[in-house]
């Protein structure tokens, strides 16, 4: 007799693309689909109601008939209802709460729906994996058009939340970047000033790199990245190879951009020891791998945990990682929120 259960459709919904396949415990993740998500970078005239009617649209289209499905959404939600409460990536400013989950049910009544916030989702698989097997408590930062993370106790399977649903927006937190000894306003993509996903997140380092060009141009074209990026290179291309040769400036700015971050870090594990792994996900952080790592550990070399830093600086070190491909798949992390919804 066939025991294995029906397949899950799965999505991942991020500021840039949405990704989808069917997802069972069994089999596994089958073919990825992806389609770019309905944002106002990709259609700015568009209100905001519009671009939230397309994604409902775009998700529940994939689903079969009375069919399950798990999604990681990429937005700051209230992980009890399903309320999302804003997500800058897609519609910028606007705060106004959004019920994707009645939404979804409403366009599909047929289909059992459970949505979670997209780190969320990463980091229930992140917790299944191989990669933290004797570690009490985990911490996960996603740095990608958005910035956000989330943790969980392993002990016990909670992700703590507060009073609305929500944990580790720390993309919106207040933060500054100072580049030859002069400070540096940027605006985040929600509208307010001095966020840290103003200078760290994907579209934040570009901002980043804009100011550095235009406050010394001659430099910056010399560099082997402004070369690169004169040439018509993508820009995420041109930081990952400059960085690869070693060049100064792209140095300098993935510097500047890991600097918010690594404060957050900082204070994260001197307020709870017990985090054993800090790990980073997200096109940013995967794209740019060991460089990434590198980065926070510097700025933890020279500003480190009282004390522990300097009588035991393995502590730190051993705890930061940056995942591999499929160790933190939204994809199969919002299979396995839909599965323990069901199980419910």
């Amino acid at each position: 007799m066939d025991t294995t259960r029906p397949s899950i459709t799965v999505f991942d919904i991020g500021g840039t693309h949405l990704r989808w396949a069917d997802w069972s415990p069994e089999r596994g993740l089958g073919q990825v689909r992806r389609s770019p998500s309905p944002s106002r970078t990709r259609r700015p005239d568009a209100a905001v109601d519009a671009l939230q009617s397309a994604l409902v649209r775009a998700v529940a289209r994939p689903v079969p008939r009375g069919g399950v499905a798990g999604v990681s959404f990429g937005a700051a939600l209230d992980h009890r209802t399903g309320t999302v409460y804003a997500s800058a990536p897609l519609w910028g400013a606007h705060t106004q709460p959004f019920d994707l989950l009645a939404a979804l049910r409403s366009a599909r009544p047929d289909v059992r729906w459970h949505v979670v916030n997209d780190v969320t989702a990463a980091l229930l698989h992140l917790a299944e994996s191989r990669t933290a097997p004797d570690r009490c408590k985990i911490l996960l930062t996603t740095i990608s058009t958005g910035i956000a993370c989330r943790s969980i106790d392993r002990r016990t399977g909670e992700i703590p939340l507060d009073g609305c649903g929500l944990q580790g927006e720390i993309g919106h937190l207040p933060a500054s970047v100072v580049l030859d000894g002069l400070p540096v306003d940027l605006r985040c993509d929600c509208g307010e000033p001095g966020h840290v996903a103003a200078f760290s997140s994907g579209p934040g380092i570009r901002r980043l790199s804009g100011v550095m060009r235009d406050r010394a141009p001659g430099p910056w074209n010399a560099s082997r990245i402004g070369a690169r990026l004169a040439s018509g290179t993508e820009f995420e291309t041109a930081l990952a190879e400059a960085l690869d040769e070693d060049d100064p400036l792209a140095t300098r700015l993935l510097d500047a951009a890991t600097g918010p971050v690594a404060d957050v870090l900082r204070v994260a594990l001197c307020l709870d020891p017990q985090i054993g792994l800090a790990a980073f996900t997200g096109g940013v952080a995967a794209g740019l791998g060991d460089h990434y790592r590198d980065a926070l550990l510097r700025h933890l070399d020279r500003s480190g945990l009282y004390l522990t830093s300097t009588r035991d600086p393995g502590w730190v070190r051993e705890r930061i990682v940056v995942c591999g491909p499929g160790q933190a798949d939204g994809l199969i992390g919002a299979g396995l929120a839909a599965l323990a919804g069901e199980a419910a």
